[in-house]
């Protein structure tokens, strides 16, 4: 396909979008300092600068990984939380392998990892519109359901359900809830858990620890199966990955504040027309909170390339993982490209990771400028 084969005049437009509140940088930083409070009083000072592994007898795993566990379990106001291997894929596995009988979802495309582990399960997933609050209610009134599963940042674009009153309504209902919290902890005032969820589901991956490291923290009765399910020695977050992954938290949460707030400013300053080329804009929990910009030519899918070139990274890792400093200029997410596949030309994610908006803004004027010269194909 080239530029003289699109008709401008039929371009998508991007939905209305339904953000997730974001966390206050003066309440990011208390979050902070509540974070070492709980290590405070779950690690003697030597503790956090030596580290064990094994299976410790009487506790199934190494002393040092229990001790995060519990600093994790304090500070989310869990009854408990286990460490597991597979990051955030393997906290989800973890938590609905304990799922059985039919389990309600939102109706709308799922991350394909979790698809995965549903079929993997063989847990029968339902379908309800949690956009639809009647429609929920009208499930949950049925009986039929043990148990829901809420991701919950946004599968749709459009989607505008408030996770809080999803997970109350089911509480309500006496059915039991797994959250997806990917991309939503500490970003988020509350995470699952918080809200009332008997399972909170994440990466530590996606919060600047090592690789691999997930966390399914809640009530104590799933966590411990959960636990007892892996104890075997090559399943252990060994003490030293779980002191790497508390490390890294203490600085999560303002650098997050930051970001959200440095999303916002970009966002802002697009929508004003500051940069060519720009024809839409939106801010979304597309996965991790984004900014969602509409070009105003077909050169999507060239775009990464281009911004790659002026120091911006072409690819994710772990959205927010230790790796990721520069800004992200990237597809739409799978499962919005599914919902939405007419937008894969004509719109691309943003994420300012570690950058000011500045840069971002930059990078993109200059990407888009490289798109316009002779010569570029602007679509594929």
């Amino acid at each position: 396909m080239t530029h003289c084969d699109i008709n401008f005049s039929k371009a998508p437009r991007l939905p209305a979008t339904h953000p997730l509140p974001t966390v206050p940088l003066e309440d990011a930083v208390a979050r902070q300092f509540r974070l070492l409070e709980c290590t405070a009083a779950h690690f003697d000072g030597r503790e956090l600068f030596a580290s064990d592994v094994g299976v410790v007898p009487e506790l199934g795993r190494p002393r040092t990984t229990a001790r995060v566990e519990a600093v994790l379990a304090d500070f989310l106001g869990a009854e408990d939380a286990a460490l597991v291997q597979g990051a955030g894929t393997g906290a989800i596995r973890a938590a609905l392998g304990q799922v059985s009988g039919p389990l309600l979802i939102h109706d709308a495309p799922v991350y394909r990892t979790t698809e995965a582990t549903l079929r993997g399960l063989a847990v029968e997933p339902e379908r309800v519109d949690l956009n639809d609050p009647s429609a929920l209610q009208l499930a949950l009134s049925e009986g039929r359901f043990g148990w829901a599963y809420v991701q919950h940042t946004r599968q749709r674009l459009t989607d505008s359900y408030d996770p809080g009153a999803v997970l109350a309504a089911c509480r309500a209902a006496g059915v039991r809830t797994v959250v997806d919290d990917n991309y939503a902890v500490l970003r988020v005032p509350r995470c699952g858990v918080e809200l009332g969820a008997d399972a909170s589901c994440f990466s530590l991956f996606k919060l600047h620890g090592p690789e691999g490291v997930g966390v399914v923290a809640g009530a104590r009765d799933l966590v411990g199966k959960v636990r007892r399910d892996n104890y075997s020695g090559g399943g252990q977050v060994q003490g030293h990955q779980a002191l790497d992954a508390l490390r890294a938290l203490t600085h999560v949460p303002v650098m997050w504040a930051l970001q959200s707030r440095v999303g916002a400013e970009v966002a802002e300053r697009l929508a004003a027309g500051e940069v060519e080329g720009v024809a839409e804009v939106r801010i979304a929990n597309a996965q991790d909170r984004c900014v969602l910009v509409r070009l105003s030519a077909p050169v999507a899918r060239a775009l990464p390339e281009a911004a790659a070139r002026h120091g911006a990274a072409p690819h994710p890792v772990g959205a927010n993982s230790r790796y990721e400093i520069a800004p992200l200029f990237y597809r739409l997410s799978g499962s919005s490209l599914a919902d939405a596949p007419e937008l894969a030309d004509w719109a691309v994610r943003i994420n300012p990771m570690r950058a000011g908006a500045d840069l971002v803004v930059d990078i993109l004027r200059r990407a888009l400028a490289d798109l316009r010269t002779p010569g570029s194909r602007p679509c594929s």
